[in-house]
């Protein structure tokens, strides 16, 4: 069965036999009739994928490939912040009247900085460290900017990547202070394994392994029922992973240089309501 599968049940039984609800406490999120969206939540869940083994892709119910590609090309490799160039709708219920999500994710990423080696933008020194310090222990990026906070329509959830070279393996730590388990969970382990692949592939490096460190990880409670019917069905293997190798260049990169072959998945067939 795919590991995904082993770690997303395992996180989710926790989360249902151990965790703490919100229901007495105020929360922000509501659900589209006005309904406060409350959680039960586990503090500090942590998972480490083993990239050269196998993708991390879920079974009990189908990750949108194409769209958490597009998603995380539009943030890392795009850098942009308009929801014109995203070939998906995931983001325009948080779009503003200028048709951006203000100065949050992609638009962070692509802010210069000066270093003693020039200005780079985030992307760009992290790409510079690879090539030229891979010994580096602070190749890292963060999207939690507080001076900019008031003009982010939503704060990044997932928003601080650690990169480091043992050997000749690639590795990151991913960073994330709220997920939310059913809708984005294994979206955004496929996106990062994916960022993993592409920064290991243009650096001359080989993928090693993906640490998911999540501070908030809580399951909503409309969608309890569909998480429990998930957690019923069998994983099937995981999926075979595909990237172009032909690409040198991180800029270079469409979603049509990545495939999943021989992807099986259950069917799952609700709506998952999102709270905001």
């Amino acid at each position: 069965m795919s590991y995904a599968d082993v770690r997303f049940r395992e996180n989710c039984q926790e989360i249902l036999e151990n965790g703490v609800w919100d229901t007495e406490l105020e929360v922000r999120p509501r659900w589209a009739d006005g309904t406060p969206a409350h959680t039960v939540k586990r503090f500090g869940i942590v998972n480490r994928y083993r990239l050269y083994e196998e993708f991390p892709a879920m079974t009990l119910r189908r990750t949108a490939f194409r769209s958490c590609i597009d998603e995380m090309l539009w943030i890392w490799q795009k850098k942009s912040n308009r929801i014109c160039d995203l070939n998906s709708h995931v983001w325009d219920q948080w779009a503003g009247e200028d048709g951006t999500i203000g100065k949050a994710y992609g638009y962070q990423l692509g802010v210069k900085h000066q270093y003693k080696e020039g200005m780079f933008d985030q992307v760009d020194r992290l790409l510079y460290d690879l090539r030229h310090n891979p010994a580096s222990r602070r190749m890292m990026t963060n999207l939690y900017v507080h001076a900019d906070l008031h003009e982010m329509n939503l704060y990044p959830c997932a928003y601080g990547l650690t990169l480091n070279v043992s050997g000749n393996r690639l590795n990151a730590v991913l960073n994330q202070r709220s997920q939310d388990m059913l809708t984005a969970n294994n979206w955004n382990v496929c996106q990062y394994a994916v960022l993993v692949h592409m920064f290991a592939q243009v650096s001359g490096l080989e993928v090693g392994e993906l640490l998911h460190v999540i501070a908030d990880a809580h399951i909503y409670d409309r969608h309890v029922d569909m998480v429990k019917e998930m957690l019923a069905n069998e994983p099937y293997p995981a999926p075979k992973f595909w990237i172009n190798p032909e690409i040198k260049d991180f800029y270079s990169f469409t979603v049509d240089d990545f495939r999943l072959d021989d992807y099986q998945y259950h069917a799952f067939d609700h709506k998952i309501p999102v709270a905001e």
